[in-house]
């Protein structure tokens, strides 16, 4: 989302998606057994699946990229510090 190529519909839908999980809102209620949590699982991963495929490929990769070399320099072990 701070990738500064980012078209604004998919950084709006990737907020609504944070704000749908977050918030107390849903269409359908939660304390429905079976079904509350449905809409949940579909709407949430489609608004995701949605705002990727309106970022360019491109952006995606350099992101993934940036996102992996942060994850490995957090596993690597400070100087001085063992396994």
């Amino acid at each position: 989302m701070k990738h500064p190529r980012t078209p604004r519909l998919a950084r709006l839908l990737l907020w609504l998606a944070v704000g749908y999980l977050v918030l107390p809102i849903d269409l359908i209620p939660d304390c429905l057994p079976g079904i509350g949590h449905l809409d949940d699982l579909i709407l949430v991963p489609a608004l995701i699946l949605l705002a990727l495929k309106l970022v360019p490929p491109d952006v995606v990769a350099q992101c993934r990229a940036r996102a992996k070399e942060q994850e490995h320099a957090a596993r690597r072990p400070r100087t001085g510090e063992t396994l």
